[in-house]
C-alpha cells in the first residue's frame, strides 16, 4: 500500500513539476523527439542480428537463425580474420587515445595563458579550422603531401639524404599517418571543453598565487590541472567506449592494398561485408557485439575512475 502511495505521490510531483516548468520542457522536447526517433526506434532493427534477414520478407517476416539465434556471432568469432580485425582495431584506437588524448589539454592550457586577446583569438581560430575539413578532403591532402614523387614530405626526406617513402602503401606507416592526421584535425576542437573549464577558474586564485610567489608552471600545476581533471575524466570515460569503433570513412579512404595488414579494422570489414556483399544480418551481429563491448568498457572505466579519484560520469 505504501509503495502505491509513494508511486502516486511521485507521479503527482512529476505532473506538478511539468506544469510549473512547462516552457522548459517545451524547450527540451525537440531534443527528446530527435533522441527517440533516431536513437531508440532504430533499436527495433537489432533483431536482424539474430535472424536470416531478407529484404523482401522484412524484419518481422525473416526467420530466426540456428544456434538459438547466435549463428552470425559464432561465424564472426570463428572467422579467419577475426584476430586481425580485433587486434588492428584495438591497437589503432589505444594508440590514438594515448597520443591524442593529452594534446587538447595542453592546447587549452597554452591558449588560456595567452594574454594578448587578439593573438589568443587568432590562435583559437587556427586550431579549430582543421576540424571543419571533411574526411574526404583530408585524405586527399594526405595523398598529396605524402606522395612518393611529388609530396613535400618526401622532398624534405630526399633533400636530407634519405630515400623516398611510399607512406600510403606501407603497412607500418598507416597507424602513424592515421593518428597524426587525427590529432591535427581534432585536437583544437577537442580543447574547447578544457578551455571552457579553465574559463570558470576564479581569477582571485591566480592573484593569490602571484602574491605567494608562484611562477607560471606552479599556477598550471596547482590551479589549472585540478580544474581540468573532472572534464578530462569525463572525456576519458567516454573515449574508452570507442576502443572497438574507429573512423571507418577515414580508414577506408586511407586503405590501400599495401597497408591492408594494419588498416583492415572492424569498421572497414563491416562496410565490405554489409554494403559490398549484402550480409546485413551478419554485419548487424558484428555491430551489436562491438556496441556491447564498448558499453562494458565505459562501465568498467567509470568504475575504475570512481575507485581511483572519485570522479565518475554517472
Amino acid at each position: 500500500m505504501q509503495k502505491k502511495v509513494s508511486a502516486g505521490n511521485r507521479m503527482r510531483k512529476l505532473g506538478h513539476d511539468i506544469i510549473q516548468n512547462r516552457w522548459l520542457y517545451v524547450l527540451v522536447l525537440p531534443a527528446l523527439v530527435y533522441l527517440v526517433i533516431f536513437n531508440y526506434l532504430p533499436m527495433y532493427g537489432i533483431q536482424i542480428a539474430f535472424k536470416d534477414y531478407k529484404a523482401v520478407r522484412g524484419i518481422a517476416g525473416s526467420p530466426w537463425t540456428a544456434m538459438n539465434g547466435f549463428k552470425h556471432f559464432n561465424t564472426f568469432f570463428n572467422a579467419y580474420y577475426f584476430g586481425r580485425l580485433i587486434g588492428n582495431t584495438l591497437i589503432l584506437n589505444v594508440l590514438s587515445l594515448i597520443f591524442s588524448f593529452p594534446i587538447p589539454v595542453f592546447l587549452a592550457i597554452i591558449v588560456n595563458n595567452i594574454r594578448n586577446q587578439r593573438f589568443k583569438k587568432f590562435t583559437q581560430t587556427a586550431i579549430y579550422v582543421p576540424h571543419f575539413i571533411s574526411t574526404v578532403v583530408l585524405a586527399g591532402i594526405l595523398y598529396i603531401l605524402l606522395s612518393p614523387t611529388n609530396g613535400i614530405i618526401n622532398h624534405f626526406i630526399v633533400a636530407l639524404g634519405g630515400k623516398s617513402i611510399y607512406f600510403m602503401n606501407e603497412a607500418n606507416w598507416f597507424r602513424p599517418v592515421y593518428i597524426i592526421s587525427g590529432i591535427w584535425q581534432n585536437a583544437g576542437w577537442d580543447s574547447i571543453l578544457y578551455i571552457a573549464a579553465l574559463a570558470g577558474v576564479d581569477p582571485e586564485l591566480y592573484e593569490a598565487a602571484t602574491i605567494d610567489g608562484a611562477n607560471k608552471w606552479q599556477k598550471v600545476r596547482y590551479i589549472d590541472f585540478p580544474h581540468i581533471v573532472p572534464t578530462a575524466t569525463m572525456m576519458l570515460i567516454l573515449n574508452s567506449g570507442s576502443l572497438l569503433s574507429s573512423a571507418t570513412q577515414k580508414a577506408l579512404l586511407l586503405q590501400t592494398g599495401g597497408n591492408m595488414a594494419t588498416s583492415d579494422i572492424i569498421g572497414t570489414y563491416v562496410y565490405t561485408m554489409g554494403l559490398g556483399s549484402g550480409q546485413f544480418s551478419y554485419t548487424a551481429a558484428i555491430g551489436l557485439f562491438v556496441n556491447v563491448v564498448n558499453f562494458i568498457l565505459v562501465l568498467s572505466t567509470n568504475k575504475i575512475s570512481a575507485s581511483l579519484n572519485g570522479e565518475t560520469l554517472f
